[in-house]
């Protein structure tokens, strides 16, 4: 299957992309999270492509051979959503089919809530709606530890030095050991070390974190979904309680909510097959 890969300015900044299917084809937008690039999408594109789809991939900012501005406030969530309302502009599409896991998914939601005029349909993966990340944030112990990591991703310089240990060690075991055993196997390890090793990428992808903490995004009355939302949710997810899957739905006009009681946060690797089909069900629908 052939990539296409290129650089499109958006927002101030440059994303590099890879593409693939026909351009006539349903345009899909997958975005990607902590701590990967386009690659955490492999096994999607092929099936996307196959069944006619356009499929358009980032690399988001900070991530592998995307701009890397300096400074945590660079990588707020309003310049998160903004770079994909300028992709999405960029490549003149009215209006696309978005598909976000992890931090993709938190921008996915936003530009759900802010811009669903330029949204056909929204897929969340391991996710909850924003505003039931931060009650649970608030208010629930279980999911407080869960996000703990969060805290000391916050510290300088200790966080970026820990994951560089032994040739990304730390980051590996990290992904491993918060994965069922087949999903990420030692090749696909070497491309996400080659990416994370890219200049100035391992901070870049941390100060989304930093960004979080420091500049809270506005909270609007209305935080409501009105395009159609697909949920799929792997249960035993070490980071995100599937606790917060449910109330999220009461965000959504027209949700519909999936767990996969075996996956962890690492869904699309280890129920590659199943999400694919419920991905191209609920976008051909």
């Amino acid at each position: 299957m052939e990539l296409e890969h290129s650089t499109i300015k958006t927002n101030g900044i440059r994303l590099h992309i890879v593409q693939a299917g026909p351009k006539s084809g349903i345009p899909v937008v997958l975005l990607h999270g902590f701590p990967e690039f386009w690659y955490g999408w492999r096994k999607q594109i092929p099936a996307l492509v196959e069944a006619g789809c356009r499929v358009i991939v980032p690399d988001q900012r900070g991530y592998n051979l995307s701009d890397k501005p300096k400074g945590a406030k660079a990588y707020c969530i309003n310049n998160l959503v903004e770079d994909i309302v300028g992709l999405i502009n960029a490549l003149d599409y009215q209006k696309v089919n978005l598909v976000g896991h992890d931090w993709g998914a938190l921008v996915a939601w936003m530009v759900g809530i802010q811009h669903s005029g330029r949204l056909r349909r929204l897929g969340i993966l391991n996710v909850p709606h924003p505003t039931v990340m931060k009650q649970f944030l608030r208010r629930d112990f279980e999911q407080m530890r869960r996000s703990l990591y969060a805290l000391y991703f916050q510290l300088p310089w200790l966080p970026e030095l820990s994951l560089r240990l032994g040739r990304w060690r730390g980051a590996s075991l990290a992904m491993r050991k918060s994965a069922l055993p087949q999903a990420f196997t030692d090749e696909d390890m070497e491309k996400y070390k080659e990416a994370w090793s890219q200049p100035g990428a391992i901070t870049a992808m941390l100060n989304w974190y930093r960004a979080a903490a420091r500049y809270q995004s506005q909270i609007t009355n209305d935080m409501r979904v009105r395009i159609p939302t697909l949920m799929l949710w792997g249960v035993k997810d070490v980071a995100l309680s599937y606790r917060m899957a449910r109330p999220s739905l009461d965000y959504c006009a027209k949700g519909n909510l999936i767990f996969f009681p075996e996956a962890t946060h690492w869904l699309q690797h280890e129920e590659a097959d199943e999400v694919n089909r419920h991905l191209l069900n609920f976008i051909s629908s």
